[in-house]
């Protein structure tokens, strides 16, 4: 209203040529008038930490980047990132909106990492033997594929809950020795518990991978909650969903079990943004799995 009055007595009504200029003129002054408006900081929920997830909300159209990487903003300016569990101290969120540009510094705790050993694993499982490598090959292949989907969905804004009863057994980033072996990290959450025991879709979402017989992660299931946002289990007894299936949150899509690499029957909940690999238990509110047998 205000651009308008100023417009009308720079040029008052007029022949139609002129109504043109004045709403070009209208126009080009609402352009600069947003240009020069400051981009507000973003209000992050999640963990700032190691292997932490983290989530905002910014205009509809702004760019947002981590590090200089774009990050995928939704219809309604939503957006989520990650922080590997080797993440250094700074990073910087940086968001463009109508050509103008804000950046902030993002400080990640740092965390210290157990060491883990596991004992009595037959020897095919801790180290391959080289006619499994084909069959690896296509194995990885296939959750390679089931997690990059980056659709708009915003099951994993809804949260997330256990995927089974039990006790924790396992924890992210620790770095298991498996036989005398030193391995890479753990990257996902333990649940032991009896074979059989129900297993809940952790958020809702669509299953884009289920199997039954994985050499390492035997019965394994990857539902994708959207934005590159998913949950995978491994070592499932069984597999009652199939690919394609939609599920919501704490509906049954397994039981707990002993397949592939596994000294115990448990399950391994993961959760990734793409093939960044993130803390189950940190997206889980005062839950350390010490009460529940």
């Amino acid at each position: 209203m205000i651009l308008s009055r100023i417009v009308a007595a720079i040029l008052p009504a007029s022949p139609a040529p002129l109504r043109t200029m004045k709403k070009l003129v209208i126009s080009a002054l609402c352009l600069c008038l947003a240009a020069s408006l400051p981009v507000a900081a973003v209000d992050l929920h999640g963990s700032l930490t190691q292997g932490g997830m983290a989530w905002g909300q910014v205009a509809p159209g702004a760019v947002v980047s981590l590090d200089g990487e774009t990050v995928k903003v939704g219809p309604d300016g939503h957006f989520v990132i990650g922080f590997a569990r080797e993440a250094v101290a700074s990073h910087t969120l940086t968001v463009t909106r109508a050509g103008k540009t804000e950046s902030q510094t993002l400080t990640v705790a740092a965390r210290d990492f157990d060491i883990e050993r596991v004992n009595g694993l037959p020897p095919k499982t801790v180290t391959p033997p080289p006619e499994w490598a084909a069959r690896r090959k296509t194995e990885t292949a296939r959750v390679a594929r089931g997690r990059a989907l980056n659709s708009d969905a915003l099951d994993w804004l809804a949260g997330f809950v256990r995927p089974a009863e039990g006790r924790f057994s396992g924890f992210y980033g620790s770095q298991r020795i498996l036989n005398g072996e030193p391995r890479s990290p753990h990257y996902g959450l333990d649940i032991a518990g009896p074979t059989g025991t129900p297993i809940v879709a952790p958020a809702g979402g669509v299953v884009t991978l289920a199997a039954p017989d994985f050499l390492l992660e035997g019965g394994i299931v990857i539902i994708d909650h959207g934005f590159g946002v998913t949950s995978t289990l491994f070592h499932m007894n069984t597999v009652d969903v199939k690919e394609g299936d939609r599920v919501e949150q704490g509906a049954r899509i397994g039981t707990i079990g002993a397949t592939g690499r596994a000294s115990g029957p448990h399950v391994d909940w993961r959760i990734n943004i793409g093939s960044l690999r993130l803390d189950p238990q940190l997206l889980l509110e005062k839950d350390d799995g010490k009460d529940k047998k």
